[in-house]
């Protein structure tokens, strides 16, 4: 290997999911998901933070993008001939809960929900391209939350192991890599996406939010073990948004307020994942707290016993901290800091931070001593199509070189980092907008705001510099 090159075997790819891709929200017994009642548009949030959000889809006063996605539940065979087009190694992608068990608490699974993926494994591997399969993006069957109160209740646990076990008897022997819970630390901003309920109240909102990561904890654990008891080889990683966060200066007070901030949101799931325990800085803040998880000694066994082979992640910016609470805050991901004087942002406010990436897996891979992943990492920006069909995405090309560099200079100075999925390989919609014109893509797809289009793909520039990377798999 010469000094430009990636190592032999890195896996280049493209992420999605299924809510944000797939449409056919209610297409062959399918129920209902918890993205599939999220309105589109940059009020999203703001709607759904009422105190009388009640979970049910408004026609008359909401647009619901994700119903019909860029439908890559028809389209998925041209989809994934450009994927290949592109040299892709590997494609990152997830299953719907509630494809598979459209109320969660069913005892046998919809067929013809397993059968649609069963064609997209095979259709990959046709190709040559390795599934990456996300087990929960996002994509909480509905009834769980109404009935159950979601991850709150332990007996989603038993829910989900009957999900990942039939999951993993259907599909084990074709994939090779799975990834547990799709950003799992984003329960601290967002817990509907990722735990699957909203909770306004002071007194109760802590405590319902460490008990029901708790229970993903276990969840996950026993994913692992059932995993491992199929197929030896099989490689099965955690997911988290993964970030540095600053202090805003050299003041020691915002030094020590970066450093608690990063340690909590970054560190603590993966010290559970990873080491198989809590940190002792998050046994104490509970302690403090007077929080119980109503854990067990079977369950702490059990995450101790089957931790994960690597570690995902998924980074767009850093984050800049301050103790002064006069400052303004700015917003990424839906992460709320103050603005780095230093960054460059997008459209959105996303602050563009490459060395942020550096930074952050060598810490990472420093600490735990495990192989990274990075499988979410992009730009959302508005393209424009011109009079001859091209889109020439400079600033995307940009973003996405920028970051790939900074991901070789880690491994250059001894960080093992398996793959490489960049965020929308083609255009879907966005998670925290519910938007399309907030496009992601190495391909276009012809869908606006309101539904309106052809669906035609197009490549972008973005597609053919991409393609060149991965066939000299170096920059």
């Amino acid at each position: 290997m010469n000094r430009s090159e990636f190592p032999k075997g890195f896996l280049w790819g493209g992420a999605t999911a299924a809510n944000q891709c797939e449409g056919a929200y209610n297409k062959d017994g399918k129920g209902l998901c918890i993205a599939d009642i999220l309105p589109g548009g940059k009020e999203r949030f703001k709607i759904i933070n009422q105190p009388d959000f009640d979970f049910e889809i408004d026609r008359e006063k909401n647009v619901y993008p994700n119903h019909e996605g860029i439908d890559f539940y028809n389209n998925y065979k041209e989809d994934i001939k450009l994927f290949a087009e592109m040299g892709f190694k590997v494609f990152r992608m997830s299953i719907n809960w509630s494809r598979i068990f459209p109320n969660g608490d069913e005892k046998l699974p919809n067929e013809k929900g397993l059968e649609f993926y069963d064609r997209v494994v095979d259709e990959l591997l046709s190709y040559g391209i390795e599934p990456l399969i996300t087990l929960s993006h996002y994509e909480m069957p509905l009834n769980l939350t109404k009935k159950y109160g979601a991850w709150k209740n332990k007996k989603v646990i038993g829910f989900f192991e009957n999900y990942t076990k039939v999951v993993f008897d259907r599909y084990i022997s074709r994939v090779k890599y799975f990834l547990t819970f799709n950003e799992i630390n984003s329960a601290f901003h967002f817990p509907l996406f990722s735990l699957g309920f909203i909770d306004n109240n002071k007194e109760t909102k802590e405590a319902n939010l460490y008990k029901a990561m708790h229970n993903q904890f276990v969840a996950g654990a026993k994913a692992i073990k059932y995993a491992k008891s199929l197929r030896k080889d099989v490689q099965i990683g955690c997911m988290s948004i993964i970030l540095p966060m600053y202090g805003y200066d050299s003041n020691p007070l915002n030094q020590r307020e970066s450093q608690k901030e990063e340690m909590k949101f970054v560190d603590f799931p993966l010290d559970v994942q990873v080491r198989g325990r809590y940190p002792s800085f998050i046994l104490k803040e509970l302690e403090r707290k007077n929080i119980t998880l109503e854990s067990t000694d079977e369950e702490m066994k059990l995450i101790a016993e089957n931790t994960v082979d690597f570690i995902s992640a998924s980074y767009y910016m850093s984050g800049t901290i301050t103790v002064d609470e006069d400052m303004n805050k700015t917003s990424g991901n839906m992460l709320a800091g103050v603005k780095n004087p230093f960054l460059e942002a997008s459209e959105w406010g996303w602050e563009v931070d490459p060395i942020g990436l550096n930074i952050i897996l060598q810490r990472l891979y420093n600490k735990y001593e495990l192989p990274l992943f990075v499988v979410e990492n992009g730009l959302g920006a508005k393209d424009k199509v011109e009079e001859d069909g091209s889109i020439i995405d400079n600033y995307r090309i940009d973003y996405l070189k920028s970051h790939i560099s900074s991901i070789k200079t880690a491994i250059d100075d001894g960080v093992e980092v398996m793959g490489y999925t960049p965020w929308g390989c083609i255009d879907l919609v966005s998670a925290s907008t519910g938007e399309m014109s907030k496009r992601y893509g190495l391909i276009y797809v012809d869908k606006d705001d309101d539904g309106n289009g052809t669906n035609k793909r197009l490549k972008k520039k973005s597609f053919h510099w991409y393609k060149n990377i991965i066939e000299r798999n170096s920059l």
